[in-house]
């Protein structure tokens, strides 16, 4: 649905190149929540708008898009292994946040195509 489009492929380049932000250490870290939890409760939210957004999706369709949520966790679990455990500082947490509106448009973007 998303994983497998060159939109996906461009949002992990951008994450990669972006990599050194994650670099900080804990130390200059405000937020109570690690890296991952960042991007697992960013994600979740998204994923519940996009849901809220088209109620008629199928129940298929949304286990559809729980699988790619997870899929992408999974990456994203690999590309940050290093830091994911790691509480986030404030300039990451706006880099969650941003990134998990773009995998937003990813799937809006996939729901709009599959339900035409």
């Amino acid at each position: 649905m998303v994983t497998d489009k060159d939109g996906y492929i461009h949002l992990i380049q951008y994450l990669t190149e972006h990599l050194g932000l994650f670099e900080t250490s804990d130390n200059h870290s405000l937020a109570s929540e690690t890296v991952m939890e960042l991007f697992e409760e960013q994600l979740s939210a998204q994923i519940i708008m996009v849901c809220g957004q088209n109620p008629q999706l199928s129940f298929a369709q949304r286990n559809m898009v729980i699988r790619e949520i997870d899929a992408i966790v999974y990456d994203l679990e690999e590309i940050l292994a290093g830091v994911a455990n790691h509480n986030a500082t404030p300039e990451q947490s706006i880099f969650i946040t941003e990134f998990s509106g773009l995998i937003k448009n990813l799937f809006d973007q996939e729901i709009d195509n599959l339900l035409r």
